[in-house]
């Protein structure tokens, strides 16, 4: 992956370098469902390097269009962007085209969660934002306080903070301190001198521990697939959630004669009907998943 990563076009901080980069990304063509399988298919066989590369280019959009929800943390557009790209990265290697979903789908939870952890490192927040609701607080404070028009400096007003409390699942005196770190606090990336020369206040910085970002980012990526796994499968009706459970949530899927003893029918019918709940589940969970995205 790294080796082809040098041919994916590389976004400047200026407005012009943006303008360039949309273009230059629409060039790469979309995928067809069965280009990306095959795609998929000769990667995770063959460690084909071409096929990988092919998944990435054909996504940098998908990229983009994520990365810019992240415009207001005060960070170059460009390494947000690139940071997007690592997690796209990431996905394309774990990609597993025999579970049946897009790419698409999978690949948006790694592109957010890789952006989220350079956010979170890139601000003196590193420490606070190691529980789920502090993290939840810090990527959506701004947009409730956009909601209720408190986007002015200083301090919430009380009924303000009960408000956001209440709607994130937070404390009032975490919403508070947040609040006062997100409208006051310096980036680590600033200079400890005037001239220039003397490195970064990040430099400073030293921990060797694992980051826990990192492992609450996977954490928060495989939960939210299982939760569109969950949701979807209401769509499906008692016999039908049996079946597609034992034959395809399982270790060790039930075989179809097994199952056709149980309901009392052919093999063959119960094929049928894990192939036509397999296919609601799908269809759900990527109706789920373009809309969860469209909202960010």
């Amino acid at each position: 992956m790294a080796k082809d990563s040098g041919n994916i076009p590389v976004l400047s901080n200026s407005g012009e370098g943006l303008s360039r980069y949309l273009s230059e990304i629409r060039r790469f063509p979309m995928l067809e469902p069965q280009e990306e399988y095959m795609l998929a298919k000769r990667y995770v066989e063959h460690d084909d390097k071409k096929a990988a590369h092919k998944m990435v280019t054909s996504h940098l959009r998908l990229v983009a269009k994520i990365a810019m929800g992240y415009r207001g943390y005060g960070l170059p557009v460009g390494e947000v962007v690139s940071e997007g790209n690592v997690g796209l990265m990431q996905a394309v290697k774990r990609f597993d085209p025999e579970k049946g979903f897009r790419l698409a789908t999978y690949a948006m939870w790694w592109i957010r969660a890789s952006i989220q952890e350079y956010i979170l490192r890139s601000w003196s927040l590193v420490k606070m934002g190691t529980t789920a609701n502090q993290k939840r607080l810090f990527f959506n404070l701004r947009k409730v306080k956009g909601q209720i028009q408190a986007l002015e400096d200083g301090d919430l007003k009380p009924d303000q903070v009960d408000y956001i409390a209440e709607k994130l699942g937070v404390s009032n005196e975490e919403v508070i301190s947040m609040n006062r770190r997100l409208s006051g606090d310096s980036s680590l990336n600033a200079p400890l001198k005037a001239d220039g020369e003397s490195g970064q206040w990040q430099d400073w910085l030293v921990d060797d521990s694992e980051s826990q970002e990192t492992v609450l980012a996977d954490k928060e990526e495989h939960n939210h697939r299982m939760d569109l796994l969950t949701d979807a499968m209401n769509i499906l009706n008692e016999r039908e959630r049996r079946i597609f459970e034992a034959r395809r949530l399982t270790e060790k899927p039930i075989t179809l004669e097994e199952l056709s003893e149980e309901f009392n029918v052919s093999r063959e019918r119960i094929r049928q009907i894990e192939v036509r709940a397999f296919e609601k589940v799908q269809k759900e969970v990527q109706t789920a998943a373009a809309k969860a995205l469209g909202n960010h």
